[in-house]
């Protein structure tokens, strides 16, 4: 062998062959370490794996119907009557939450979405006994607002969730009472715990409620039900609107993951709104309506930014 067959190594300065430098190649190119190394230093998880979807300009319906989601199942007024005033006044239940929001919360729900918090400044004092209210289009609707609450009601926030859902297996009730604060509501309003959200107000414990009743399908707001508007009316207790933008394309009805690429979501909290002197039950409710419907408009254009 000559000497222009010889290269000296980067490392030792000694020579080798250049059949040893195709065979460490070979080598290399068949090392499953090396190979893993390659898919990791290539993958980008910030990066969408689909484009972006729009996000609608309005959740007007425009007189659309209802959706028809079926019939609404019964509730299991046993089961869930059995919760009382003491799951959300005991300190060390309330200790138990705040560990577990935080981990759920933070540890999920802003690792899968970019969320922007706006607040109007009647919002951020309020405190106390209110009826927060939002449009409904996503699983990730009440875990954006009750993290995007002002701290003054995020704490003590009880949710009402459907009773006919998440109150029919142990684990689902644990689940959502230990997270969510849950209280059951049964969507056709005549269940055993029609009274609960009354004396969760009456003890001064803020709640969130759906009015729409279910997930809409489109992401389009369909009309309020008067629970809501009703409750806040007899117990003379402000509601807080909430409209919440981007969570139906983040996460839609029927998909059990969010989106990848972390898709932006706002979380616009309004002013709070109380009964106007001989305001009707039905005129307070079309007013926190248009409220939300106006609260999209407004920020709407910050998921574009």
């Amino acid at each position: 062998m000559t000497d222009q067959d010889r290269e000296p190594t980067a490392h030792s300065g000694e020579p080798h062959s250049r059949h040893d430098d195709d065979a460490a190649g070979a080598e290399q190119q068949k090392n499953p370490a090396t190979d893993r190394l390659k898919v990791i230093s290539q993958w980008r998880p910030w990066e969408p794996s689909e484009p972006a979807p729009y996000v609608l300009d309005s959740i007007d319906a425009h007189g659309a119907p209802p959706e028809d989601h079926g019939p609404t199942p019964v509730a299991p007024p046993a089961e869930s009557a059995q919760i009382g005033l003491e799951h959300f006044t005991d300190p060390g239940r309330r200790r138990m939450r705040a560990i577990a929001r935080k981990i759920f919360f933070n540890g999920l729900v802003d690792r899968t979405i970019t969320r922007r918090v706006e607040r109007k400044p009647g919002a951020e004092v309020l405190s106390g006994a209110c009826v927060v209210v939002a449009n409904h289009s996503s699983h990730l609707d009440a875990p954006l607002i009750m993290s995007s609450l002002p701290v003054n009601l995020r704490q003590h926030v009880a949710t009402g969730v459907a009773a006919d859902y998440f109150f029919t297996t142990w684990y689902k009730k644990l689940f959502t009472q230990l997270v969510f604060n849950a209280f059951p509501i049964d969507r056709k309003g005549a269940g055993e715990n029609r009274g609960l959200s009354r004396k969760l107000l009456s003890a001064g414990i803020p709640v969130l409620v759906f009015p729409e009743g279910t997930r809409s399908k489109d992401g389009r707001m369909r009309e309020f039900k008067v629970g809501a508007a009703a409750l806040a009316s007899s117990i003379k207790v402000p509601v807080l609107p909430v409209a919440l933008i981007g969570a139906h394309e983040a996460m839609p009805r029927d998909t059990s993951w969010p989106r990848r690429g972390r898709p932006p979501v706002v979380v616009a909290i309004g002013e709070p709104l109380t009964v106007r002197e001989n305001e009707s039950t039905v005129a307070f409710n079309e007013r926190i309506q248009a409220t939300v419907r106006s609260l999209y408009r407004e920020y709407r254009p910050l998921i574009d930014q």
